[in-house]
C-alpha cells in the first residue's frame, strides 16, 4: 500500500531518515488516507529526540517539548513532529506522571488510543500496524489498542473520543471496548470542559450526530450532559409530534447541515420540554414556555463548557425563537428579522425546517410552505434594502437632538418607535417624514 504524501511532508521524513532516524506519519493522517479521506494534519512520528529535530531543520517551534512535540516550520506550513515515547503512570485519569523517550515504533504505537489510530507509514517501510488498525478500518469497528480499560483509565477523554470517530466514521464500538466505556464513563468527570467541548463538537459536527443517542446509551451524557438524559423517554402526545422528544432531537439533529451553531441550536432545542410539560383532561401534552427554558438550559450548558460569547450569543437567540411562527407576511417578516437579528434569520429558517421535518405528518406541508414564504419575502427585503434595524433608520440620535430633543432614555424610545413604523411601512423611512413626526410629538 502506498499513500501519497504532500511535498513538505516528504521532506521531512526523508531528512530525518537521511540523518540516520526513523521516521512515519502516524495517527489520523494514516488512517484518513487509507480510508480515502483528506487528511486534517499530517503528524509525523520520529525515533529522533526533540534537540535532534531542532538541529535537522532551520525553523522549529517549541509547541509541546515535553511532550516530545516540535513544530517543523516549511514556509507558512508547521508540522507537528514528535518523539518515540512511552507514557508513565497515569494518576489522574488525563495525563500522565511523566513522559519517557523511546526508540521503539511499537512501544509508542501501543500507547495510542485505538487501533485505527496506532497505524504508521513512510514510503520504505509502507505500512506499519502491529496491533490490527487495518483489520479494523476493512471490519469498521472501533476498538482499543490493548486493554481497554487501561486506555480508558490512561486519559478518559478516549471514552468520549469513542463514540465521536464511531459517528465520524459510521463505526460501531467493538464489544469490549464498549463494556469498558460502561464501567469508565463516570470518570469523565475529571475531563476539563474545554476538552469535553472540543470531542463533543466533532460528534456533533460529523456526519451522524444523531449518534449522541450511543454516548446516552453509554452512560457518557449522564456525566458530561445530563440535560440530554433528562428528555429520553418523555412522551409528545400531541398531533405534530410523533416521537419522544429526545428522538425528536436525533431526527431534527440529521436534518440540520454540519454548522456548529446549528447543530448545537438542534442539540438544545427542546430541553426545556421535560420541565414544562402538562397534559390537560383530554390526555393531550403541552409545552407552553419551553423555548425560554430551552434557551436558559443552553446558556448554561454552553457556559459550563467554555464555548465563545458569540456561539452563546448565536445559539441561545435561535433556541429562544426556534418555535417562533406568524403568517409569512413582509410585517411579519420584518418584525422576525428585528427581533431574531438579520444575521440569524436565515438561521433560524433552516432550524425551523430541520424542526418541522422531524414532527409528525400534521399540517407538514403547510408549514414548510410557510417557511419557503418566509425565505422569499426575507430575500426580497434584502434585495429592496428594507430597514429592520436602528442602523437603518433614515434618522440618527444626532438629528433628533437636532430637533431638540435631549440625550437619554427619551431619545432610546423615540427611535425605537420610529423603527417599529418603519418597521409597519417601510415608504415611511425618509427623514423628512420621521423628522416631521418627531416636530409633532415634541409639540405635544
Amino acid at each position: 500500500m502506498k499513500i501519497p504524501l504532500p511535498a513538505k511532508v516528504s521532506m521531512i521524513l526523508e531528512n530525518l531518515i537521511l540523518h540516520g532516524y526513523e521516521a512515519y506519519i502516524v495517527g489520523g493522517c494514516v488512517r484518513d488516507s487509507i480510508l480515502g479521506r483528506v487528511p486534517q494534519d499530517w503528524d509525523i512520528t520520529t525515533s529522533a529526540t526533540p534537540q535532534e529535530v531542532k538541529q535537522l531543520f532551520s525553523r522549529t517551534v517549541d509547541t509541546g517539548i515535553e511532550h516530545g512535540t516540535v513544530t517543523v516550520m516549511l514556509g507558512k506550513e508547521g508540522f507537528e513532529v514528535t518523539t518515540y515515547r512511552v507514557d508513565g503512570e497515569y494518576e489522574d485519569g488525563r495525563h500522565p506522571k511523566e513522559v519517557t523517550f523511546t526508540r521503539s515504533l511499537t512501544e509508542d504505537l501501543k500507547r495510542r488510543d485505538f487501533t485505527i489510530n496506532a497505524m504508521a507509514y513512510n514510503d520504505t517501510d509502507r505500512l506499519v500496524d502491529p496491533f490490527g488498525g487495518m483489520k479494523d478500518l476493512n471490519g469498521h469497528l472501533i476498538r482499543c489498542v490493548g486493554d481497554p480499560m487501561e486506555r480508558f483509565s490512561e486519559d478518559a477523554l478516549r471514552i468520549l473520543r469513542a463514540v465521536r470517530f464511531s459517528a465520524q466514521l459510521a463505526f460501531p464500538i467493538e464489544d469490549k471496548t464498549a463494556a469498558a466505556i460502561r464501567v469508565l464513563a463516570p470518570t469523565l468527570n475529571k475531563i476539563s470542559a474545554e476538552r469535553i467541548r472540543v470531542e463533543l463538537t466533532k460528534l456533533l459536527m460529523s456526519d451522524h450526530p444523531e449518534l449522541i443517542n450511543d454516548a446516552c446509551e453509554l452512560g457518557i451524557t449522564k456525566v458530561i450532559l445530563p440535560e440530554w438524559d433528562a428528555m429520553v423517554g418523555v412522551h409528545q402526545n400531541i398531533r405534530h409530534h410523533i416521537f419522544d422528544v429526545d428522538r425528536h432531537t436525533l431526527q431534527a439533529l440529521k436534518n440540520i447541515r454540519a454548522d456548529k451553531v446549528l447543530r448545537f441550536t438542534i442539540l438544545f432545542h427542546d430541553m426545556g420540554k421535560p420541565s414544562m410539560k402538562t397534559t390537560d383532561e383530554k390526555g393531550v401534552d403541552h409545552f407552553e414556555g419551553h423555548a425560554l427554558v430551552s434557551e436558559e438550559i443552553a446558556r448554561k450548558v454552553l457556559r459550563r463548557l467554555k464555548f465563545d460569547n458569540e456561539t452563546v450569543r448565536q445559539v441561545t437567540r435561535l433556541v429562544c425563537y426556534h418555535d417562533y411562527r406568524a403568517a409569512a407576511t413582509p410585517r411579519n417578516v420584518r418584525r422576525a428579522m428585528n427581533r431574531i437579528g438579520v444575521d440569524l434569520f436565515p438561521l433560524y429558517l433552516e432550524v425551523r425546517m430541520a424542526d418541522v421535518k422531524a414532527q409528525s405528518n400534521y399540517q407538514r406541508s403547510k408549514k414548510i410552505q410557510n417557511i419557503l414564504d418566509m425565505q422569499e419575502i426575507y430575500q426580497q427585503i434584502l434585495k429592496d434594502k428594507e430597514c429592520v434595524t436602528l442602523k437603518d433608520l433614515a434618522v440618527t440620535g444626532r438629528d433628533l437632538m437636532e430637533l431638540g430633543m435631549e440625550p437619554g432614555k427619551e431619545l432610546g424610545d423615540t427611535l425605537n418607535e420610529l423603527l417599529e413604523k418603519v418597521i409597519d411601512a417601510p415608504e415611511r423611512n425618509t427623514k423628512e417624514y420621521l423628522c416631521k413626526y418627531v416636530r409633532k410629538k415634541l409639540k405635544k
